[in-house]
């Protein structure tokens, strides 16, 4: 059943036409992800939608009646002020309990001060979820959740009713929960059937398709204009010898005009071809390009806490902690929201102390840091002022490092009150970039890039050859960069030696040692024994051998990577 049938948007601020045809159908039940660059209009098109603001031109019906909206905005500040006028009802505290988040029912106006950016984002959510609407309508709703926030939220979105539309740039999030997604590109709508790795496996798929009927038109069009070329060349030599044999002129004048006509002729030919099958040249991918220059030193451990622990008051955010930091290595810190992630990145920079244990440091450590906020810049500032470049030499590189991130001559010097979130995130990483640094610690790095943005993010800092340190929710980006993890375990940092694919499958197969690489070998071998005295009772044909035996090589390759 259709709810809601959008045709013709389109959505004009000035001389900058936002939306241009903006067309899809939705269905009661569907799961449709809006994917898109920073600036593309997928909020301005939320914001259509929900009501907030209203289109130039275009139709939106509702083929089977009203229906109600329930829209979660990107920004957490806005969707609190809605909330403060809402009576905290019964649903609406399960809904936050589910989420984390904890003591609403002492809510008062002042508690919105106090609120971090993913309790914000919960509150939110769950006010929405209570409403029970029709259509939900989720814009970045994953931002600042944690991974227990996150697998709650895809977990209500498979049991809802309704229809949900999410704006999302986080990939794991989308292939996790839609079946349609519409990408809204130079104020267009164009529908892929899938989640978001179908969807990128068919846009791939059509930019090389597209990539090679241009190259083939290119080179059939080369090579028509080859033969116009010597066409051509015959012609003016015939010309040339009209004026000049006396008792060939007529022959060659004839030869010339023929010619001429031949010309004439393939030449309209092959315009009324490229007029009637045309290939446009598909649009290139942009990349970021970042340039790292970094220090040559090398060394083992650059960081390392012993029986670390920190308290704010009463309040206990770990304690008994032991890890460590090697040169070299790419490692994602996890755990809940108010756990203490941020806290530990800002001890290891120097800016907090531990309350307990002792944290070491090498002595000649430089640390780039990427805080999660970007609301900090000076907006009074241009661009290039807040990178406080002045050296000759420094500016030009400073030059073609904002070029190669999209920001030509003209922007950078535009204030930074005139830029996005995601611009403002760039300028951040430029300003790092400049710097020679042997560790990177990234704060949630991702959450205002668009998804191009964020896969060059990722392939560029794989060229980094220094240290990494990751607090993110964006599964794909830990996944891809960090082998190695720190882990807040019941108020304890432990240090896990693999993955966060592995870390999260071997958490459903059992608890997960982190003491030592000794230990936990010795825990597999165990288990290893185990499946083969109980695969030894058991025949091949029995539909519990094949398990163990899938499981039984799961374990053997645990043990050689320890």
């Amino acid at each position: 059943m259709t709810i809601l049938k959008i045709s013709g948007v389109h959505k004009s601020y000035g001389d900058k036409v936002i939306l241009n045809h903006i067309e899809f159908d939705i269905q009661r039940g569907d799961r449709i992800g809006i994917v898109g660059n920073n600036g593309a209009g997928k909020t301005t098109l939320a914001n259509i939608l929900s009501g907030k603001i209203e289109m130039d031109k275009g139709n939106i019906e509702m083929p089977s009646g009203p229906i109600l909206i329930g829209y979660v905005k990107q920004a957490a500040d806005v969707a609190l002020h809605d909330i403060e006028e809402v009576t905290v009802s019964r649903d609406m505290l399960k809904q936050t309990s589910q989420l984390g988040l904890r003591k609403v029912q002492t809510w008062d106006h002042n508690r919105g001060d106090h609120l971090s950016g993913g309790e914000k984002t919960k509150l939110s959510l769950a006010k929405v979820w209570a409403s029970q609407p029709d259509l939900l309508l989720l814009d970045e709703p994953t931002n600042h959740l944690d991974f227990k926030g996150i697998a709650w939220l895809i977990e209500e979105m498979k049991a809802f009713p309704g229809a949900i539309i999410v704006i999302s740039h986080d990939r794991y999030f989308l292939d996790q929960t839609v079946n349609q997604i519409i990408e809204v590109d130079d104020g267009n709508s164009v529908i892929y059937e899938g989640n978001y790795t179908d969807f990128s496996k068919e846009k791939e798929r059509q930019y090389q398709s597209q990539l090679h009927r241009y190259d083939s038109q290119q080179k059939q069009k080369e090579k028509i204009e080859n033969q116009l070329s010597n066409l051509q060349n015959w012609s003016d030599k015939a010309h040339r010898q009209s004026t000049k044999q006396e008792g060939f002129k007529e022959f060659y004048r004839v030869k010339a005009k023929k010619m001429d006509k031949q010309i004439k002729s393939k030449r309209k030919r092959l315009e009324k071809e490229l007029e009637k099958n045309k290939v446009d040249k598909p649009k290139e991918i942009e990349e970021l390009q970042f340039h790292f220059t970094q220090s040559k030193k090398r060394g083992k451990r650059i960081v390392e806490v012993k029986n670390g622990g920190m308290r704010f008051g009463e309040r206990l955010l770990f304690q008994e902690s032991h890890f460590y930091v090697k040169f070299g290595e790419r490692i994602g810190i996890l755990g809940e929201n108010g756990c203490g992630k941020t806290t530990l990145l800002r001890v290891i920079m120097g800016e907090s102390t531990l309350s307990m244990g002792e944290l070491w440091k090498s002595h000649s450590l430089k640390i780039g840091y990427l805080s999660q906020d970007v609301t900090d810049l000076d907006e009074s500032k241009t661009i290039l002022e807040y990178v406080g470049i002045t050296a000759k030499e420094k500016m030009s590189e400073a030059r073609t490092i904002f070029a190669n991130i999209g920001f030509h001559a003209d922007k950078i010097n535009q204030p930074i009150s005139s830029l996005s979130l995601g611009e403002r995130t760039r300028v951040k990483l430029v300003k790092l970039l400049l710097d020679e640094v042997d560790l990177f610690i990234l704060d949630e790095p991702t959450n205002h890039l668009d998804l191009a943005s964020r896969e060059s993010l990722e392939n560029i800092l794989q060229s980094f050859e220094g240290s990494i340190l990751i607090v993110s929710h964006d599964h794909y980006f830990l996944e891809k960069m960090c082998d190695k993890l720190l882990v807040f375990d019941n108020g304890v940092i432990k240090r896990v030696e693999m993955g966060l694919g592995e870390y999260q499958s071997r958490d459903k197969i059992g608890p997960v040692t982190t003491q030592s690489k000794d230990e936990e070998k010795l825990l597999i071998e165990n288990e290893i024994n185990a499946i083969i005295g109980e695969l030894s009772f058991l025949k091949k044909d029995d539909p519990k051998y094949e398990e163990l035996d899938k499981k039984l090589l799961v374990l053997m390759k645990q043990k050689r990577e320890l």
